[in-house]
Order: structure tokens, then C-alpha cells, then sequence
């Protein structure tokens, strides 16, 4: 688990951040940055490098590598902790609260600004990079990837589809982005996936997720990767969240990421409450019907209907 940052902020200088961001500009080139390239990378004197470079190794910002060459690279901390002065000195982020979720692929935060926020930083890559490396299509035209390139990318991409998609659809609203990280509106209520409908909620519940996601489409988005996992229900209704996978509904693969988004919610709800919700629901009929904006209530699709 990548350590929160945060409380170290207000020990680290000037003079630290432009030896992570020296490091961070190095990176782009190569996976290890050798020793003598930082100083031209940084701004700093070799001297000052050598101070920097001690500071920012027992803080666990960065790491070194002595095989071949004395190369440094920037850990998640140190790419966290560039993103965070990067949103403290914009005055998006003016306190750091308590973790919201760590997961898989990201690590959420409260924070706190004008209102309490939530600030995501996205580790796609951190635990299984090679994976990533396959699934996300935005690596494959690069020869050197690391895992702070496709973490950046795919907060590129979901800051973008929230600018998009907020407010027609029921998507936090975005505030701020920088490097992995997005700052974000803060979301009250409980994950679908640890939720217990009552009866007459299961069928409405189903339809206002679905008609979300029809008016993500007429939007120009695929959300790619519904699950119920990455929708809060609360007393007013959902939201849905995790756009990192988010698709142009002009891509090749669009119907077919829609076409499996419907299975992946309707065959949640299915499951969980078969008495409930037609188990012969055409998931390719029903997508084609979210993409032509005509979707009413998931009854009107099953095969038999």
C-alpha cells in the first residue's frame, strides 16, 4: 500500500520538489534516471542534488538503482506528493482528511477546500502493470511506459469524461486535475454492491442507472467498465464513478463496451434479486436501445416482452 503523503508536505522544500519534478521530466525518457542527468533535469547544482537526493530517499519518495548505473526514479510518494503541492498551491486542496477507499487501481481521499472534496490518485500499473499494460489502449503506441504514465493517462482520461458528462449525467462534478490525481465533488452514499433494496426499489433503481447510462452515450461516453462497484445509491438517487476505462461512443468497440456494461448490471441485479428482475433480459437489444435514446424501464426487454 502507497503511504499517504500528506503530513510530510509541510517539510519539504522548494528546492525537494524541483529535484521530484527533475526526476519526474527524466522518466520520460527512460525508467531509471542516471545520477548525472538530474542536475540538468532539476535546475540544481550537483551539490544541491546530492542534499535533495538524501532528503527525498529517506522520506521514500524516490528509489535507487546501482546496477549498470546509479539511476533514481520517483516512487508513487513522490509522484503523490508532486500532485498534492501542485493542488495546495492552485488552493484546490486546503486539508487532507481520511481515507474514502483504496483500491486495486486507486487510493481516495477526503479533502477539504470550499467544501469537503474527494481527491483520487489513480495507481493503475502499481500492482500488475503488465496487465494494465494489455488492457488499456492508450499504452500501445509507446515504447517506454511506466507505471506513472499509464496512471497519468488514465486520470487524463476520466477527468475528461467528467467535464463531459457533468451535469447531464449523474457523474461527480470535477474540480481540479494534476499529473495521476483528481480532485473531485464529494459523493454521499453507499456502494451498490453493499446496498439491500427494498423491493419496490430494485426495478427503479435498475432504470435510473441504465437511463445514466443512456444519457452518458448521448453525451459521447462508454463508461467500459460498470460494475456494481462504481455506483453510489443514496436518498437521491445514484451516481456513477470510476471513468478511468471511459470510451467515445465513436470508438470501433463502443456498443460492444455498452453492450457489456447492460450484461454486467442487469446480470448484478439478476442475481441478487432474481424474483425481481426479468432473467431473460436481451442485453444487445436493451444496449441498442440505451445508444437510440429511447430506454424506459427495463421491463419492456425481455426476450419474451
Amino acid at each position: 500500500m502507497v503511504q499517504n503523503v500528506a503530513g510530510m508536505l509541510t517539510e519539504l522544500e522548494p528546492e525537494d520538489f524541483h529535484l521530484l519534478s527533475g526526476i519526474e521530466q527524466g522518466m520520460r525518457f527512460s525508467e531509471w534516471v542516471a545520477r548525472e542527468k538530474i542536475p540538468e533535469f532539476s535546475r540544481l547544482t550537483a551539490e544541491e542534488v546530492d542534499y535533495r537526493i538524501d532528503r527525498c530517499l529517506d522520506r521514500e519518495l524516490v528509489e535507487r538503482n546501482t546496477i549498470q548505473y546509479e539511476g533514481y526514479r520517483l516512487k508513487f510518494e513522490g509522484y503523490d506528493a508532486l500532485a498534492l503541492h501542485t493542488f495546495a498551491e492552485r488552493e484546490s486542496v486546503e486539508g487532507f482528511g481520511s481515507p474514502l477507499g483504496v483500491g486495486k487501481e486507486s487510493d481516495v481521499y477526503e479533502v477539504q477546500s470550499y467544501k469537503p472534496l474527494a481527491l483520487k490518485y489513480h495507481r493503475e500499473g502499481y500492482t500488475n502493470f503488465r496487465e494494465v499494460m494489455k488492457e488499456r489502449d492508450y499504452t500501445s503506441d509507446r515504447e517506454h511506459v511506466s507505471w506513472f504514465y499509464t496512471a497519468r493517462k488514465a486520470a487524463e482520461r476520466e477527468y475528461e469524461a467528467l467535464e463531459a458528462l457533468y451535469p447531464d449525467v449523474k457523474v461527480p462534478r470535477p474540480v481540479d486535475h494534476n499529473r495521476h490525481a483528481i480532485v473531485m465533488e464529494k459523493i454521499d452514499g453507499v456502494e451498490l454492491s453493499r446496498t439491500k433494496l427494498e423491493d419496490e426499489q430494485v426495478v427503479p433503481i435498475l432504470d435510473l442507472i441504465l437511463s445514466e447510462m443512456a444519457d452518458a452515450y448521448a453525451e459521447g461516453y462508454v463508461h467500459a467498465d460498470m460494475s456494481e462497484y462504481n455506483v453510489f445509491v443514496n436518498t437521491e438517487g445514484i451516481t456513477i464513478f470510476d471513468w478511468p476505462q471511459a470510451t467515445p461512443t465513436d470508438h470501433e468497440n463502443a456498443d460492444e463496451f455498452l453492450e457489456r456494461d447492460v450484461e454486467n448490471v442487469v446480470g448484478y441485479f439478476r442475481r441478487k434479486y432474481p424474483r425481481l428482475v426479468p432473467d431473460d433480459v436481451d442485453a444487445a437489444t436493451l444496449a441498442d436501445t440505451l445508444a437510440d435514446g429511447e430506454f424506459e424501464t427495463v421491463r419492456d426487454y425481455g426476450a419474451s416482452a
